[in-house]
C-alpha cells in the first residue's frame, strides 16, 4: 500500500505571544485572563479575519495563525500592535499587555488542522528575537511586502535562531516612526555633509569557493580602512555598508539610505598564485561611472593592488592628499601574504563578536603575528578583543583579560604610533581601566589621524561620557553615527549621555529607536527601565526590567557598577535611582 502522501502549501505564518505572561499571571490571575479574552474578541480575532487568516491554534499566551500571503499577515500584525498601542481594556494601574509577534513564509505541513515544519519553526523563533510590541519578519516575508505595506524596515541582520539550522536575515517593522514611502523605509539617518562621501560596498567572490569571502571583504574593508584617514572626504563603517552584502541594491538606494554621493562596488577573483580585482566607482545621484578598472596580477602584489586602488580613487574623486595623509597612506602593513590572510581571517571571525568566534580570531592573529612580528594592526585588533572579553565576562580570568588587552594595545602603538586602530586600542584600554584623561588623549590622535573611524569617535564619546561631559560626547556619537548609521549601539550611547544630562524622555525615545532594531541587549532594556522609573512610568519600567532577565538570565546591575568607568558614582547611582523609584531593587 502506498505511504500517504504529506499535505504541504506555501503560506504566511504568524506566531505572536504575551510578553511576561508569567509575572502578569503572578500579579493577578484572574484579571489577566479577563484581559486576555478581552483583547482576543475585541481586536485580535477581528483583525485576523479582516485579513482573511485562519487560527491554527491557541496556547496560554499566545497564537499560531495561517494566512494566504505575507502582505495580509504583516497588515494583521501592524493593526494589532498600533491598537495594542493605545489602548488595552485593562484596570487602572494593571500592567499594560503587550504582544511580540513574528512572520514567517515557507513551506508547512498540514495535519488534522494543524500546521508543522520549517515554515512554522522559523516564525516561531522569529517571534521569541523579536521587540515587545514589535514585529520581526523573514527576509522570504520583506521581500514580498516590500512596496505593499506601509510600515518601516530596519535590516536586523542574520541571527541564528535556536534549532534551525542556518542564520536567517530578519527585518524588523519600526512602528515608533512615522510611516515612510517604501523607497526610503530602511534610511537610517539624513545625507551627510556636501564633503564627498562614500560607501565602499562588500567586493563580491568571484573565486567559487565561500571560504575565500575573506578575502574579498578584506580588501573592501582595507580600502575603507585607507580612505578614512582622508580629512576630505566621510567614508561610511564597514558595519554599515556591508549590510548590503549578498542583496539585490541599486547603487541610488544605497547613496538614498546611506547618505552618500558616491558608491564604490567590485569584485575579486583568487585563483592559486593569481588575482584579479574589478572596481567601479559610481555616482549615486545620477548612477553614472566616474572610474573603473581592473587588475590581474600575482598574489604577492595585493598589496600593490590595494594601494593602487585606493590612489586611483582618491584622483577620480579630485582629493588633494596633505602630507601627512599621503605618508599614512603609503606606510604601514605587511609584506607578508601569509601574515595578512591570517589578519583578514581573524578579522572576519571577529566579526561574529561571541565568545568562541573571539578565541578563534585571536589564534589567527597570534599566526599572522609568528610570520611578522612587526603586524601592528594585529595586534590592535588583539588588544581590542580580549578588552571585549574583560566587558562581557567571556573570560575565565577577567582581570587578566584586561591586563592583556593593556599588553597588546602597548605593543601595538610602540611597533607603529601612528596606526589609528593602535591608538583607538589603547584608548579603549585607558577607558575601561578609568584612566579617562589618558583615554581622551589617545583617541583624539587616533581620531586625528583617521577622522572617520567610527569606532574611536564612539570610544572617544564614551570616555568623555564617564568624564562627565556629556554635551562633548554627543557631538562624537552624532558624527560616529552618521558615518556608520546601522551603529544601532550609538543609540545606546547617546541615551546615556541624555541621562546623564536628566533628559530622560530624551533618552527612553531613543534607547526605543534602539530596541526596535535589537531587542537583544540587556543593558538598553535597563536602562530604559530607570529612564521610565525617572519619569514615574512604573508599569512600562517593570516590563523594561523584565525583558532584561530574559535577555540575559545572569546579568548583574552590580558587575555593571564594577565595569562602567564612571569618574563620578553618582552618575550610575542615577541608573540606580531610577530602578528604585520604580520598585525594581532595593
Amino acid at each position: 500500500m502506498a505511504e500517504e502522501r504529506l499535505q504541504r502549501r506555501l503560506a504566511a505564518v504568524l506566531a505572536a505571544d504575551v510578553v511576561g505572561y508569567s509575572r502578569l499571571m503572578g500579579i493577578d490571575e484572574a484579571g489577566t485572563l479577563a484581559r486576555l479574552k478581552a483583547l482576543r474578541r475585541d481586536l485580535i480575532d477581528p483583525q485576523i479575519a479582516a485579513h482573511a487568516g485562519r487560527i491554527v491554534k491557541l496556547m496560554g499566551d499566545g497564537v499560531l495563525v495561517e494566512f494566504g500571503s505575507a502582505v495580509d499577515a504583516v497588515a494583521c500584525a501592524i493593526e494589532i500592535q498600533k491598537h495594542l498601542r493605545k489602548r488595552d481594556p485593562s484596570g487602572a494601574g494593571a500592567d499594560p499587555i503587550q504582544f511580540r509577534i513574528g512572520i514567517n513564509v515557507g513551506d508547512i505541513i498540514i495535519e488534522d488542522g494543524d500546521i508543522f515544519g520549517d515554515g512554522v519553526n522559523i516564525a516561531a523563533r522569529i517571534e521569541g528575537v523579536a521587540a515587545p510590541g514589535g514585529i520581526s519578519i523573514s527576509e522570504d516575508a520583506w521581500r514580498q511586502v516590500q512596496g505593499k505595506v506601509a510600515a518601516n524596515f530596519v535590516d536586523a541582520g542574520e541571527q541564528s535562531l535556536k534549532n534551525i539550522a542556518r542564520p536567517v536575515r530578519i527585518y524588523r517593522l519600526d512602528l515608533s516612526q512615522k510611516v515612510a514611502p517604501s523607497s526610503q523605509a530602511s534610511r537610517p539617518l539624513s545625507r551627510l555633509s556636501d564633503e564627498p562621501s562614500i560607501a565602499v560596498l562588500a567586493f563580491n567572490n568571484m573565486s567559487g569557493d565561500p571560504e575565500q569571502e575573506y578575502f574579498s571583504d578584506g580588501i573592501s574593508e582595507d580600502i575603507i580602512t585607507d580612505l578614512s584617514k582622508l580629512s576630505e572626504l566621510s567614508v561610511i563603517a564597514r558595519n554599515s555598508s556591508f549590510t548590503y552584502k549578498g542583496k539585490p541594491v541599486e547603487v541610488k538606494q544605497v547613496g538614498r539610505e546611506l547618505g552618500v554621493r558616491y558608491v564604490l562596488e567590485g569584485s575579486v577573483r583568487k585563483a592559486g598564485n593569481r588575482v584579479r580585482v574589478t572596481a567601479q566607482l559610481i555616482d549615486a545621484e545620477s548612477g553614472a561611472h566616474i572610474w573603473a578598472d581592473r587588475f590581474d596580477r600575482d598574489l604577492t602584489d595585493i598589496f600593490a593592488v590595494q594601494d593602487e586602488l585606493t590612489k586611483e580613487i582618491i584622483a577620480a574623486l579630485k582629493i588633494e592628499l596633505s602630507p601627512v595623509e599621503k605618508a599614512l597612506i603609503d606606510g604601514g602593513g605587511t609584506k607578508s601574504v601569509d601574515a595578512h590572510e591570517f589578519f583578514l581571517r581573524g578579522r572576519e571571525i571577529w566579526y561574529r563578536h561571541t565568545k568562541e568566534g573571539n578565541h578563534q580570531a585571536l589564534e589567527m592573529l597570534t599566526r599572522a603575528l609568528e610570520l611578522d612580528p612587526h603586524l601592528a594592526s594585529a595586534c590592535a585588533l588583539s588588544a581590542i578583543i580580549h578588552l571585549q572579553d574583560y566587558l562581557n565576562r567571556w573570560s575565565d580570568s577577567p582581570l587578566l583579560a584586561l591586563e592583556r588587552g593593556r599588553e597588546a594595545a602597548l605593543r601595538a602603538v610602540a611597533l607603529d604610533d601612528r596606526e589609528p586602530y593602535a591608538l583607538w586600542a589603547l584608548g579603549a584600554y585607558y577607558l575601561w581601566s578609568r584612566r579617562l584623561d589618558e583615554a581622551i588623549g589617545e583617541l583624539e590622535k587616533a581620531v586625528s589621524l583617521s577622522p572617520n573611524l567610527a569606532a574611536a569617535l564612539g570610544a572617544l564619546g564614551l570616555a568623555l561620557h564617564y568624564a562627565g561631559k556629556s554635551e562633548e560626547a554627543i557631538e562624537c556619537f552624532n558624527r560616529a553615527m552618521t558615518l556608520d548609521p546601522y551603529g544601532d549601539f550609538y543609540l545606546h550611547y547617546q541615551a546615556q549621555a541624555y541621562f546623564q544630562l536628566g533628559n530622560y524622555g530624551k533618552a527612553a525615545a531613543l534607547l526605543q529607536q534602539r530596541l526596535t532594531r535589537n531587542p537583544q541587549t540587556d543593558i538598553s532594556h535597563m536602562l530604559l527601565a530607570a529612564s521610565y522609573g525617572h519619569q514615574g512610568r512604573t508599569a512600562e519600567a517593570r516590563a523594561e526590567w523584565a525583558e532584561v532577565f530574559r535577555v540575559n538570565p545572569n546579568f548583574s546591575l552590580e558587575h555593571r557598577r564594577k565595569v562602567l568607568p564612571y569618574r563620578n558614582s553618582s552618575d550610575f547611582e542615577s541608573v540606580v535611582e531610577g530602578l528604585r523609584k520604580a520598585g525594581l531593587v532595593a
